[in-house]
């Protein structure tokens, strides 16, 4: 089976419907990724059919809780979970961030070798970022801990957005470490195909500010 096949099998199984020429896309970033890997050790990840899997489906099973227009991708590294959902939500403004100079290189190389026309690369740490807008989604894989993520990120995220953080197994420690202004909207199980290790979800949501009668 072909890393295309792999990757168009993996999506239905995920019950997410690919836009046209976008399973050609996400092989290709693929390819662009493996290739700079080797010189630039981007990820651990190092077979391109693992990355199929830890990569590019864990990176979808996120899909049904994106909210945009604008999303913006915290720590995203190489690109993750960010190109690959630009790829599938080409409706969408997705700003790709990390503190990292050789990351940002691939990530601009790969924005433009993809023709990924509504993606921003900007090479920033996270607590000096200063948008024009806030994000409808801010989304973080293998960032940082949940009261690390709202301190850093939590004011990129609009009054009525997402924070989206992709965990492994449930995270108890972190949840009972959240710091008050942010609620918990819900702790979801991801089903990464041909993945066994555990995958959540954790949707956060800036908490209403609550005023005092007079």
């Amino acid at each position: 089976m072909s890393i295309e096949q792999s990757i168009i099998e993996g999506c239905e199984r995920l019950n997410l419907p690919l836009p046209e020429g976008a399973g050609t896309q996400l092989t290709h970033y693929l390819t662009l990724l493996e290739r700079w890997n080797r010189a630039y050790n981007l990820t651990a990840v190092r077979d391109p059919e693992a990355m199929v899997v830890r990569h590019l489906l864990d990176s979808l099973s996120i899909l049904p809780w994106l909210q945009g227009p604008r999303v913006l991708d915290v720590g995203s590294g190489a690109g993750l979970p960010g190109i690959p959902l630009a790829i599938v939500r080409p409706d969408c403004e997705f700003c790709l961030l990390d503190s990292n100079g050789k990351r940002t290189r691939f990530l601009i190389q790969a924005v433009a070798e993809l023709q990924l026309t509504r993606i921003s690369v900007i090479r920033s740490r996270v607590q000096e970022y200063q948008p024009a807008t806030l994000f409808n989604s801010v989304v973080a894989r293998a960032f940082s801990t949940l009261a690390e993520m709202v301190a850093d990120a939590g004011r990129l995220c609009a009054p009525n957005g997402r924070l989206l953080a992709m965990k492994g197994v449930f995270p108890d420690d972190e949840l009972a470490r959240l710091p008050p202004g942010y609620a918990v909207v819900g702790v979801y199980p991801l089903h990464v195909p041909y993945l066994e290790a555990k995958r959540h979800l954790v949707h956060l949501a800036p908490a209403p500010v609550s005023h005092p009668r007079e």
